[in-house]
């Protein structure tokens, strides 16, 4: 990490100079960050009902341009661990805190930034208040890291991003002497459309690789989207593979409403003959619900989850909330 702090630095001296081109115009500025998500939840399992108010999670920040290149951010997160049914559990942290520097195509990010690893998908489903991206919702990766990170537009209809971070996540940044290097290639053959693929390696005794392959639509009145992904040496142990199936969409009759469905598939390793994976995970997630946004920074969503898992005697879980999401 040290070559690659000198080299950063290096980088940022250099475009500094470039920077003096700055026009006289530019007034430096700040915004707050504040979104907070919320919910009512009823969940059933075996005939046992749970029902529960819960504040999941919070992020609290800020954001500044120090110029038009060069920028800065850092941002709280504030997590109910418990899902609200244990009393109060929520901890703190420091989730983004980093500097970037953009100009002409190109970004560089040093320092907790937010990973390359499955962020367009999260955009695209545009719904984490009320459920996880599939590869964060099972632990491919962290949607933070400490780290630097690169990305080149190289046409208006590709760019290529790369990574090299702690690879443990901004909860336990560096718990081991491993760092993950990733790199991913994002294709528009034609506008709104998206194509994806992205990998990513790191090893101590055991390696972990990660692939993923997405292809989504997006406009404004459908979003239509898949993805595969396969981790293998998942939390760098031997022969813990994932696999995993990711379909989602949504449909905008109005800009205030919208009718969403998905549907998850995860599968593990079976091992020593076992007859169901090593993952107790494993198994199939349907979602859908409907999203109301009455004012700019509000959505409100009805919405059912129902887990089924594939392990033998695991019981079929069902979720019925009403989720809300805050946002400055």
């Amino acid at each position: 990490m040290k070559r690659i702090f000198i080299s950063v630095m290096s980088i940022m001296l250099a475009a500094a100079g470039m920077a003096q081109e700055t026009t006289s115009t530019f007034k430096p500025s700040g915004s707050p960050i504040v979104t907070v998500f919320t919910d009512f939840r009823v969940q059933s399992t075996d005939g046992k009902t749970n029902t529960a108010f819960e504040i999941s999670r919070a992020y609290l920040g800020y954001a500044y341009n120090f110029s038009p290149y060069f920028s800065a951010k850092a941002v709280m997160d504030v997590t109910d661990k418990n899902n609200g049914y244990q009393g109060s559990a929520y901890t703190a942290y420091i989730k983004n805190a980093y500097g970037e520097y953009s100009r002409n195509g190109l970004t560089i990010d040093f320092g907790l930034i937010g990973t390359n690893t499955f962020n367009l998908q999260e955009s695209l489903w545009g719904k984490r208040y009320l459920l996880k991206s599939f590869q964060d919702l099972n632990g491919y990766a962290s949607s933070a890291d400490l780290g630097l990170g690169i990305k080149y537009q190289i046409a208006q209809e590709l760019s290529i991003d790369a990574q090299v971070v702690n690879g443990e996540g901004y909860k336990s940044l560096q718990s081991d002497s491993a760092v993950k290097v990733s790199a991913g290639l994002t294709y528009q053959p034609i506008k709104k459309l998206y194509l994806r693929v992205y990998g990513d390696y790191q090893k101590k005794q055991e390696a972990q690789t990660t692939f993923n392959a997405m292809i989504a639509y997006k406009d404004d009145k459908f979003t239509v989207g898949g993805e595969y992904n396969l981790q293998t040496g998942h939390n760098k142990v031997k022969d813990h593979n994932l696999n995993g199936l990711s379909f989602w969409g949504t449909y905008n009759p109005c800009k205030t409403f919208a009718v969403f469905g998905r549907y998850d598939n995860l599968t593990s390793k079976k091992l020593n003959g076992a007859s169901n994976g090593w993952n107790a995970t494993d198994g199939n997630l349907y979602t859908a619900g409907l999203e109301i946004l009455p004012a700019k920074g509000i959505a409100i969503s009805p919405n059912v989850q129902i887990s089924d898992p594939s392990k033998s005697g695991s019981k079929t879980s069902t979720s019925y909330l009403v989720s809300f999401k805050y946002s400055l």
